[in-house]
């Protein structure tokens, strides 16, 4: 009997992206729209091939930051969709590239795509291939895997007392000859920044920011990737506790 009572005692806690795709419900009316297959109806038929994929699958991980603590690199997008089954995606630029060869003009696609939560998670992803709906869903999985914690706090010396939706302190990210710097902005002042940069910030849950960008910001790759290695420079500067709590820095989701 008790044999049984421990066989009886299922998992009575699932990672919330298989609770949703489990449950005998669609799911909530406003759940993001995603582009490509439905992340849920793979989830359903999902078998894990890694270490960490099977302590999601049993309910021994919930939440994406437990994943993380367990050091074990993430090298399945289920594992994601599993634990973040809010994430929104962007295609920010779909480029085509033309190649004369021997047998002819070979013709290849330039995919971008930023994924994020809104609420500290982004991430970022280029690739290419020789269909557009194929491309942007590879670019899509490899930006989830790609995701990064955001730092976000009250950095502006214009800022009244309490946490914000801004950065903690200036940063300046680099791709090719491209420079954009990030600098804390008071509440409500905005995205003071370009397009590609905005949307990249937007889905890291960054809303107040000024900027300055040098070099050729004219390129749409190089303009995001520069925002998301600033948000990167970020999550690698060491702060301490004194700083951490002055300027309301937090990690990541914000959890209430």
């Amino acid at each position: 009997m008790s044999e049984e009572g421990e066989a009886v005692k299922e998992i009575t806690q699932l990672a919330p992206g298989l609770a949703m795709a489990h449950s005998p419900s669609e799911g909530p009316e406003d759940a993001p729209r995603r582009r490509g297959p439905d992340p849920l109806a793979a989830l359903r038929v999902w078998e894990p091939r890694t270490r960490l994929g099977r302590m999601v699958m049993n309910g021994e991980i919930l939440t994406y930051e437990q994943a993380l603590e367990t050091g074990f690199p993430i090298r399945e997008v289920e594992i994601v969709d599993a634990l973040m089954p809010e994430l929104e995606d962007d295609v920010l630029s779909v480029n085509m590239i033309q190649r004369m060869t021997d047998s002819g003009r070979r013709v290849r696609f330039n995919v971008l795509c930023a994924v994020g939560n809104g609420d500290g998670y982004v991430g970022l992803s280029i690739c290419k291939g020789k269909e557009v709906a194929s491309t942007i869903q590879k670019a899509i999985n490899q930006a989830k895997l790609n995701l990064i914690p955001v730092y976000r706090g009250n950095g502006s010396w214009e800022s009244a007392e309490g946490p914000g939706n801004s950065i903690p302190f200036k940063v300046t990210g680099r791709s090719g000859s491209t420079r954009v710097t990030l600098i804390p902005a008071p509440s409500g002042k905005g995205l003071v920044i370009g397009d590609y940069g905005r949307r990249v910030l937007t889905l890291a849950g960054v809303s107040d920011v000024l900027s300055r960008s040098a070099g050729q910001t004219r390129s749409t790759i190089n303009f995001a990737r520069a925002t998301f290695n600033a948000l990167e420079e970020l999550g690698r500067t060491k702060v301490s506790d004194e700083i951490r709590q002055r300027l309301h820095i937090t990690e990541g989701r914000r959890h209430s």
